[in-house]
């Protein structure tokens, strides 16, 4: 069965997508099959893979609203073991035309319950709000992964995400654990960012990742020629920083790949 992975964070620009892309390219390298799946109606994740999001063929909206088999609209990225469920613009109007309908948190569950047999990771990318596409994620996920920013900004709306979590145990996912944070954006020659940094592992003690994911001009380049950062620039301290959580997250968990890439195992 696959570990479904959410990754989530209400505020923007801390590297969520990034993540998922990244993270999803690093272990579909290690021969893992990987899904991404793109819940941001933006569509980040799906163009940063290179697959069209303008394109007239299925996406995430027709999964949820109409409830398509996710399988019919997954579509193959460059690397061999990597998939993604892509998403649009239309997957706006997925929160309003499921405002009425029944069991409208657990459509992305019951996707997903059909088909992890087929992959060893399911990474879904979140979108920057706590909405239902959120709350579909978490209900679907057996755990979240938070990227923070090493900014006190973006430690602010940490507290209302860690009371969703609480809420969505209760109540919808008792499963749902907290995978771990991610710091990102990292510079450690700047003292906020060391302080920021100890804080947090401080307060979350091994919750919090082993590997920091630096600034990296290269990883911001990456996304514009639909590529995640070890096909665009595999000696990029941003693709180092990625293939590092990949092994941490193999690691975690015990996995032996079949046939681990050189660079994974470097």
């Amino acid at each position: 069965m696959a570990r479904i992975i959410a990754i989530s964070n209400q505020k923007g620009g801390v590297g969520k997508t990034t993540t998922a892309v990244n993270l999803g390219a690093c272990l579909a390298a290690a021969e893992q099959r990987v899904l991404l799946v793109d819940m941001d109606p933006q569509g980040n994740a799906t163009s940063g893979l290179g697959v069209d999001k303008h394109a007239e063929t299925g996406s995430l909206y027709d999964v949820l609203v109409h409830e398509e088999p996710i399988l019919n609209v997954v579509q193959q990225a460059e690397l061999p073991f990597l998939h993604v469920a892509p998403s649009n613009t239309d997957l706006v109007g997925a929160e309003v035309e499921l405002t009425s309908a029944l069991a409208r948190e657990h459509r992305l569950a019951d996707q997903l319950t059909a088909i992890d047999a087929e992959y060893d990771w399911i990474l879904i990318d979140c979108p920057p709000s706590l909405g239902l596409l959120t709350v579909n994620a978490l209900t679907a996920a057996d755990s979240v992964l938070i990227p923070l920013q090493t900014e006190y900004y973006a430690l602010e709306g940490l507290g209302e995400l860690t009371r969703t979590i609480r809420l969505i145990q209760r109540r919808l996912n008792p499963r749902l654990v907290l995978e771990g944070v991610l710091l990102t954006l990292y510079d450690g020659r700047n003292r906020l960012n060391q302080q920021v940094s100890a804080d947090v592992r401080r307060h979350f003690g091994d919750k919090v990742f082993e590997t920091d994911i630096p600034r990296n001009v290269r990883l911001g380049e990456a996304p514009s020629f639909g590529k995640p950062i070890i096909l665009y620039d595999i000696d990029a301290k941003g693709a180092r920083a990625y293939l590092g959580l990949a092994r941490e997250l193999l690691e975690k968990y015990g996995v032996r790949a079949a046939k681990v890439s050189s660079a994974l195992s470097a």
